[in-house]
């Protein structure tokens, strides 16, 4: 598609980019929702999700297949184009991607994050024979065989405990002597009895032939070095920002900086989700204060539009 002009384009469809579109949607805006990979982000990553207001249990599929199904109802097409570039004309905003280009008066960022790599020798050669950043599309390769996840966050936890129902026996290796996971997602952990937990550990290689076969793993408390067998490592050791193409609006470390109303330092781009920075706080990896985000980038949008189009 070719010079399509919106009045809002929207980059990104995980709940921060659904939840601007929906609201854009609503408030009788016309929009457009970009996405590079797959619908809904990471939420489609997720088996389980416990903390989500109105749902005491609901999958991140299911979650992103509702939300999708929502922002559809206003008309709002959704398409699989990898932006490469913005460009700020002043009033229009241009956006680049391998197809073509869209014109929006205002855009909305909300590309997330993508998962961080432990950089130890070995990790690349077997990403995807054995080394994995997603226990829900690759658990069921380990069914009955003997996996270590490497992190102490919410993620790394939470998909320990998703691994122990396909897996032998998972280990949780952590540099630090306790989890910052959320309470409750310990306590499944510490209750799993084919859960052992290597506490200041870290992974110095992955090794093996054609598959992963061990890791060799550094005591940090002993400094003790030894090697664990094992057929395959998930790494959740957190999350870095999906901002690579944006210029002149990240800080040092790549993420998108806004003010209260979700505003970037450039006039009619706003941001939102895992992929911002506000008030020099960081987002909090929550659905929840995704979807927050996405609500207030869109409510801001519609603002900026009607006094810089109407006045």
């Amino acid at each position: 598609m070719q010079n399509e002009e919106y009045d809002v384009v929207v980059v990104g469809s995980g709940p921060a980019g659904l939840t601007s579109a929906l609201y854009a949607g609503r408030s009788g805006r016309s929009c457009i929702v970009l996405e590079k990979l797959s619908i809904g982000g990471q939420l489609t990553l997720i088996d389980v999700i416990e903390n989500y207001p109105g749902f005491k249990r609901i999958s991140g599929p299911e979650l992103a297949k509702r939300l999708e199904e929502q922002v559809r109802e206003y008309n709002v097409p959704i398409r699989i184009e990898e932006v490469t570039k913005i460009v700020d004309k002043g009033e229009r905003k241009i956006v680049n991607t391998v197809e073509g280009e869209y014109i929006g008066k205002a855009v909305i960022i909300a590309t997330g994050t993508k998962p961080k790599q432990l950089n130890v020798p070995g990790e690349r050669e077997f990403y995807g024979r054995g080394v994995s950043y997603c226990a829900l599309c690759d658990g069921y390769f380990f069914k009955n065989k003997v996996v270590a996840v490497v992190g102490g966050g919410d993620s790394a936890v939470k998909e320990a405990v998703y691994l122990s129902n396909l897996a032998k026996k998972v280990y949780i290796i952590h540099r630090r002597n306790s989890f910052r996971a959320e309470k409750e997602i310990q306590k499944k952990a510490f209750a799993t009895e084919n859960i052992e937990i290597l506490w200041s550990t870290v992974v110095t290689s992955v090794n093996g032939s054609n598959f992963v076969e061990s890791l060799s793993l550094k005591d940090l408390k002993n400094n003790r070095e030894y090697t664990l067998p094992v057929d395959g490592l998930f790494i959740y050791v957190g999350f870095s920002p999906s901002t690579e193409i944006f210029e002149g609006v990240k800080n040092e470390e790549g993420f998108i900086v806004v003010d209260g109303n979700m505003m970037t330092s450039i006039p009619g781009i706003f941001a939102a989700g895992d992929c911002v920075v506000q008030f020099k706080e960081r987002a909090w990896g929550q659905i929840s204060v995704c979807v927050g985000d996405g609500a207030k980038a869109a409510i801001s949008a519609d603002e900026y539009i009607s006094k810089m189009f109407t006045e």
